[in-house]
């Protein structure tokens, strides 16, 4: 058993089939329970594995068909069941018939390989090919009918995923774009383009006046009808201001507007109507009938009376 690699505490399942000999199967059993320890090795028939009770991710090892006079051949839910019942990480190691051409009854070495791996195992190796006994390729031939000669016996192993069948996990995945890295400043064109204090107090460096750089002319404050628009408010009797004015006529008409509405109010609401509808206190006694909302200005001399 060392060459297979069990240890002591590891526990192994060992999937027999016919025409195994009872004495051969009891042999093999207790080697491994020699090495493994006992109560560590379970003996499985091959055509009941599917009705056992066995849980899930039981077995470190699964054993099958290594004995000498067997000659089964291994079906997608036998591959299956016994990538269920190991643990994770655990090893398959089985013999199988393969033939070197394509048949019905019996595959190709190919043909396991592609089969162990669709069953859920992974690094799938053939360790050895030899030729069946004679017992065992008469048993053969009788259970599946096949009478080529290009029948032998090929030893793979197999390893469980280190995970459970059916497990999941997050995948964290990040959409955010990257900011662009910055080129490397080459350190000559940063020296060229930069001026220390020392580089200032040279005598050498002439330095320019910004005021020197205005004359007269645009010193003086320019006449605000200059700045207004040619054709701001044209096409209407009432200039109108344009929606995004800059010549200043928008804020004209805006402060006219706060005039008209900061205008003295009315007590009675007749005053504008004339003396006949005057209450006998109004400041607007003696003066004309006006526009509601007109401004009216009083002299001194009706306001010191008032």
């Amino acid at each position: 058993m060392a060459e297979l690699g069990i240890k002591a505490g590891d526990k192994v399942l060992l999937v027999w089939a016919q025409p195994s000999a009872p004495a051969a199967l009891k042999q093999y059993a207790e080697e491994l329970g020699a090495v493994g320890g006992a109560g560590c090795v379970s003996v499985e028939n091959m055509e009941r594995l599917l009705l056992s009770s066995h849980s899930a991710s039981t077995f470190d090892w699964v054993l099958s068909g290594l004995l000498a006079d067997s000659s089964s051949t291994h079906s997608s839910e036998i591959l299956a069941e016994m990538a269920r019942v190991l643990k994770p990480g655990g090893k398959l190691v089985l013999d199988e018939a393969v033939t070197g051409a394509e048949a019905q009854s019996v595959r190709t070495v190919e043909k396991l390989v592609s089969a162990l791996k669709l069953a859920g195992f992974m690094s799938v190796t053939e360790v050895r090919k030899a030729e069946l006994s004679a017992e065992a390729l008469s048993s053969l031939r009788t259970a599946t009918g096949y009478q080529g000669n290009t029948l032998s016996k090929v030893r793979v192993s197999a390893s469980k995923p280190a995970f459970e069948v059916g497990s999941s996990s997050q995948i964290k995945l990040s959409f955010r774009k990257k900011p662009a890295e910055k080129p490397a400043l080459d350190p000559n064109a940063v020296k060229m383009w930069t001026l220390s204090a020392n580089d200032m107090d040279d005598d050498d460096v002439d330095l320019m006046d910004s005021d020197a750089l205005l004359d007269e002319d645009d010193l003086k404050k320019p006449d605000p009808a200059s700045l207004k628009a040619p054709t701001c408010g044209e096409g209407s009797a009432k200039k109108k201001a344009c929606k995004n004015c800059t010549c200043g006529l928008a804020e004209e008409q805006e402060s006219k507007e706060k005039q008209k509405t900061n205008l003295p109010k009315s007590a009675c609401g007749s005053c504008y109507l004339g003396d006949a509808f005057r209450c006998a206190s109004c400041p607007y006694a003696g003066m004309p009938a006006f526009k509601p909302g007109e401004k009216i200005v009083l002299d001194k001399k009706t306001l010191t009376e008032a």
